[in-house]
């Protein structure tokens, strides 16, 4: 049996499915287990993450595409075009397999452009609220892997998954999250407490057009707070000059840490490092609350959203809808956050099911190999 794990879109996809491909690959030697990305730099990336299973035997393959087309996507992103193009020139090799395993759903298109064979398999990419996780082409998903309960009764009342087609308790990005925490050090050489500024990359969503030059600005003057500056990697994807224009300006301040979109803006680093979480509608709150801390919400459209459940997450913090008083509003987070702990406690139980504090990507693994072998 072959199984493709494709990345056709960025990077920070990667972390979500790849432990599920090399456990596949460790559990399941009878298994053909690919690896396939659009880029050079994105195969190299999954190859550098993959030696943290060094028991995993996977192939590697980079993705058929003209020259003209991955230069492009080299240097501006994936985009839709590059994505489409990942699927539609790489058709024949998509055939050949039993199952495509994706962290996205472009991959949907093959199905429009002729491949029917093999299964696709949703391994998602965030376990957030917002409606383009639990969009409806998710029923054309022949298997979906789920993170937890929250997530499941959703997508059962929309009719989006049925019994026997999914598998629950899974959130395989934490895995390898630990393989490579061993050694972080540290970000900053005081004692304050640190803050995550994330904000979203939709400028229809994103605290980023509105508030965020005025927000670093408020850090770069305070003497309180560190700050970790890490949007979601899509806000500079096609803009990396203006990130790169953002790390110089605040260079020679020792408490600002500026990351446009490196390695370490997708793989928890600073999730884990932070001791407040500063945002608007980025899913990694959710990675931030496995340990329960401050957060503060940035309203900067004026969304009416306390009865809307895409905003679930803005009941774990307080919500601001302008900068006025900023400065207590930060402060006020941390002495009062234990007005809003056992919220994040339950958010986290309902988001994330666990049986301990051991891997999850096994789970998922097996669960994809027995569903192949029984549909088979």
């Amino acid at each position: 049996m072959k199984i493709a794990f494709p990345y056709i879109a960025q990077p920070h996809q990667t972390l979500h499915s790849l432990p599920i491909a090399m456990e596949i690959a460790s559990r399941h030697p009878d298994t053909e287990v690919h690896v396939a990305c659009t880029t050079e730099a994105h195969l190299d990336y999954a190859k550098t993450l993959s030696a943290l299973y060094p028991q995993a035997k996977a192939r590697f393959d980079l993705l058929r595409m003209p020259d003209f087309l991955r230069r492009g996507i080299e240097r501006s992103g994936p985009g839709v075009l590059g994505k489409m193009a990942s699927l539609f020139f790489n058709r024949d090799y998509f055939s050949r397999f039993e199952a495509i395993v994706v962290p996205e759903r472009t991959s949907l298109y093959l199905r429009r452009m002729g491949i029917r064979k093999p299964r696709l398999i949703w391994t998602r990419h965030g376990a957030g609220d917002r409606a383009i996780g639990f969009a409806r082409d998710v029923k054309e998903f022949d298997f979906v892997l789920l993170s937890g309960k929250k997530i499941e009764e959703r997508l059962l009342s929309q009719g989006a998954i049925s019994p026997g087609r999914y598998y629950r308790g899974s959130y395989a990005k934490f895995d390898i999250v630990r393989r490579m925490a061993r050694a972080r050090p540290a970000l900053f050489d005081n004692d304050r407490p640190t803050v995550l500024y994330n904000p979203h990359f939709s400028p229809k969503l994103s605290s980023w057009p509105v508030m965020g030059e005025q927000v670093l600005d408020y850090f770069a003057k305070q003497d309180r707070y560190n700050l970790i500056f890490a949007p979601h990697y899509r806000l500079f994807d096609k803009h990396r000059q203006e990130g790169e224009q953002l790390v110089r300006r605040f260079s020679h301040l020792d408490h600002m840490l500026i990351d446009p979109g490196s390695p370490r803006s997708i793989d928890m680093t600073y999730t884990m490092a932070a001791d407040l979480y500063l945002g608007d509608v980025s899913s990694q709150v959710a990675e931030f609350l496995v340990r329960p801390r401050p957060c503060l919400f940035l309203n900067a459209h004026h969304t009416a959203w306390k009865n809307d459940r895409n905003y679930h997450f803005w009941h774990l913090g307080n919500v601001l809808d302008t900068l006025d008083g900023f400065g207590s509003a930060l402060d006020s987070a941390v002495t009062n956050h234990d007005e809003f702990l056992e919220a994040q406690r339950q958010y986290i139980l309902e988001t994330f099911e666990f049986s301990d504090d051991g891997p999850t990507a096994p789970g998922a693994a097996d669960a994809i190999v027995d569903y192949l072998r029984n549909a088979a």
